[in-house]
C-alpha cells in the first residue's frame, strides 16, 4: 500500500527546500509534505555550483520585483530561517553588479532596461564613459557608450547557506527528506496520483511540484508532459591576480562589483581571488551527469575579453573551476511555475535559466500560496505559468548572464 503524503517535492535544493520551508510555514496548511533528493550531498545540484549572485538589473518588472524579495530574505535570513538556533548568516556581500554596453543598440537596451528597474525602485544608475573612469579606474572604456551599476541590492552570499537554511526550516516543522529518485508518476483521469520511487517505494501524492532543476523535463515525461528545459553547461573558475585592481574603486568602499563585459563574460571579486565565467561559443543541451569543465573557456573566451577590459587583468592565474547546469527554458529563459493545466495537481518550479537562487525565495512562496490559497497572494507569478508555454508565448528575459 502507498505512504500518503498531501504534497510530495521531486527534489530537495533551493526551490524545492523553499517550497517545502514557505508550505509548512503557512498556519493554513496542515498536510505531510515529502521531498525527494537523489543527491543529498548535492555535490551537483545548481544551487552549490552557482555563482551566487542576486541582482534588480532585469529586464521584466516582475523578475526585479522577485530579487527585491528575494533580497529581503537573504537580509533577514538568521531571523526567517530560526529554529531552534538563528539561521546562517548569508554573509551577503553589496557589491551590486556593473553591465557594460558598447553599442548604440545595446545602451538603448540599458536605458529601456533601467526605465523598468526604477519605476520599481532599484537603484541602479547609468553612467557615461567619463563617470564609468571615475568610479573604476583600472578599466579601458574607450569602447563603452553605457553602463548600469547597481549601488545598492544586488550582489553575491552563501549559496549553499540559503539552500540548508531552507531545508533546515522545513525539516524543524515537519517536511520529511528522503535519500531517493522518482523513477515514475501515475496518472489517472489527468492527475498524478502515485510516485514510484527507485527504492521500489510508491507514494500517494495529493500534489507534486516538479523542483528538479535541470532534470525538469525528465520528470515531466513522467506525467506524459513536455516542458522546454534542458541542462546547459557552464563553467566557472576562480583565478588569482598579480596586480589586482581590488581597493581602487572610488564608489562603495573601494569594492569593485560583479562586471558583466559586453563580450559576455563576467567577473567579480572572490575574497582575495576573482570568480569568473561566460556563456560558450556553442550553447548545446547536455547528459544531466556531464559536469566536465570546458577548460578551454579560459584560454579562449574569458582571459582576451579580461586582459582587453584592464591592465590588471593581463597577469591572472586560474586556481579553481567547476560545472555546473543552468536548466535553461529554451523558450524565453525565464521560470516556467504554477500548475499544468494537462494536469493540475502537477506544479512546475522550472526553466530559472540561471536565477533559480536568487529566485527561490519568491518562488517557494508563490508555489506554497499556490498550494495552500488557490492563488498567488503576495507577487502574481502567473506571467510565468505553464500556460505560456503550450501557446508558445514567449516572456523574453533580456538579461541573461
Amino acid at each position: 500500500m502507498a505512504d500518503k503524503y498531501d504534497v510530495v517535492i521531486v527534489g530537495g535544493a533551493v526551490i524545492g527546500s523553499a517550497v517545502a520551508s514557505y508550505l509548512t510555514s503557512d498556519p493554513d496548511f496542515g498536510g505531510r509534505v515529502l521531498v525527494v533528493e537523489r543527491d543529498p550531498s548535492y555535490a551537483f545540484a545548481s544551487t552549490g555550483l552557482s555563482a551566487s549572485g542576486i541582482r534588480t538589473q532585469f529586464s521584466h518588472e516582475i523578475n526585479v520585483r522577485i530579487s527585491q524579495y528575494g533580497l529581503q530574505v537573504i537580509r533577514d535570513f538568521a531571523a526567517i530561517a530560526a529554529t531552534d538556533a538563528p539561521g546562517p548568516d548569508l554573509h551577503f556581500h553589496e557589491g551590486g553588479y556593473l553591465t557594460l554596453a558598447n553599442s548604440e543598440t545595446a545602451a538603448r537596451i540599458l536605458r529601456e532596461n533601467h526605465a523598468v528597474q526604477s519605476a520599481c525602485g532599484a537603484d541602479v544608475v547609468l553612467w557615461d564613459q567619463d563617470e564609468l573612469s571615475r568610479a573604476f579606474p583600472h578599466l579601458n572604456v574607450a569602447d563603452i557608450h553605457l553602463a548600469a551599476y547597481g549601488r545598492s541590492g544586488e550582489g553575491w552570499f552563501d549559496n549553499t547557506g540559503l539552500m540548508q537554511g531552507f531545508r533546515a526550516k522545513a525539516r524543524a516543522q515537519g517536511a520529511a527528506y528522503i535519500n531517493d529518485e522518482v523513477v515514475d508518476l501515475v496518472t489517472a483521469q489527468g492527475r498524478v496520483t502515485e510516485v514510484i520511487l527507485t527504492s521500489g517505494r510508491h507514494v500517494s501524492a495529493g500534489t507534486v511540484v516538479n523542483a528538479s532543476g535541470a532534470r525538469a523535463a525528465q520528470v515531466a515525461r513522467m506525467a506524459g508532459l513536455e516542458l522546454p528545459v534542458e541542462p546547459r553547461k557552464r563553467t566557472v573558475f576562480v583565478f588569482d591576480c598579480a596586480r589586482t585592481p581590488q581597493g581602487t574603486a572610488t564608489v562603495n568602499g573601494g569594492r569593485l562589483p560583479l562586471m558583466i563585459d559586453p563580450s559576455g563574460v563576467y567577473c567579480r571579486p572572490e575574497g582575495r581571488y576573482f570568480l569568473t565565467g561566460a556563456p560558450p561559443l556553442e550553447d548545446p543541451a547536455v547528459d544531466w551527469d556531464d559536469f566536465d569543465p570546458r577548460h578551454e573557456e579560459f584560454e579562449e573566451i574569458i582571459w582576451p575579453a579580461l586582459a582587453e577590459r584592464s591592465p590588471a587583468f593581463e597577469a591572472i592565474k586560474p586556481i579553481r573551476h567547476w560545472a555546473g547546469h543552468y536548466d535553461y527554458n529554451t523558450l524565453d529563459h525565464n521560470l516556467i511555475v504554477g500548475r499544468h493545466p494537462e494536469c493540475p495537481n502537477f506544479i512546475c518550479a522550472n526553466g530559472f535559466s540561471g536565477h533559480g537562487l536568487q529566485q527561490a525565495p519568491a518562488t517557494g512562496r508563490a508555489v506554497a500560496e499556490l498550494i495552500v490559497h488557490g492563488g498567488y497572494r503576495s507577487l502574481d507569478l502567473g506571467a510565468f505559468g505553464v500556460e505560456r508555454i503550450l501557446e508558445n508565448r514567449p516572456l523574453l528575459e533580456k538579461v541573461v548572464i
